[in-house]
């Protein structure tokens, strides 16, 4: 009884630690060159002012030898932020097959809470769209330390 309430224990405290969210590729019909297989975020909720980990599981029958990572963010439905990375920064290139991309980003303590939408584009060296994904998280209330 106590191993079963022990191991209830840390499942529970591993889903609110990281969980996998919801993905939906942008355009459903398009037959991208890359497939996202999940995205785990760490922690999730994201608490501002805290490192917030984006792992990305994907594949591709492709060569990815390089490219660019453009993310928008969208705060319920208005704009607030765009950033873009150097593909091969968050994985080993060339990437192909099964590949896992990470990105990190420490959010200012000010951002408010609630619910947000990233848009993330994978593109080549030559701009050609590789994927477009988006899903949602949300982020919690300010850390106290």
């Amino acid at each position: 009884m106590a191993k079963l309430v022990i191991l209830s224990l840390l499942v529970l405290a591993s889903s609110l630690v990281a969980s996998a969210v919801h993905v939906d590729y942008c355009n459903k019909k398009a037959n991208y060159a890359v497939s996202v297989s999940s995205v785990d975020i760490i922690p999730n909720p994201v608490i501002p002012g805290k490192l917030a980990t984006f792992n990305i599981s994907a594949s591709t029958d492709k060569s990815i030898t390089g490219g660019k990572m453009i993310i928008d963010v969208n705060y319920f439905f208005i704009h607030v932020d765009q950033e873009t990375h150097d593909l091969c920064e968050g994985t080993s290139c060339p990437a192909t097959g099964n590949f896992a991309m990470v990105h990190q980003r420490e959010l200012p303590s000010y951002t408010p809470p609630g619910s947000y939408t990233i848009t993330m584009k994978m593109q080549d060296s030559e701009g050609k769209l590789l994927t477009c994904i988006r899903f949602g998280f949300s982020i919690g209330l300010v850390s106290d330390s």
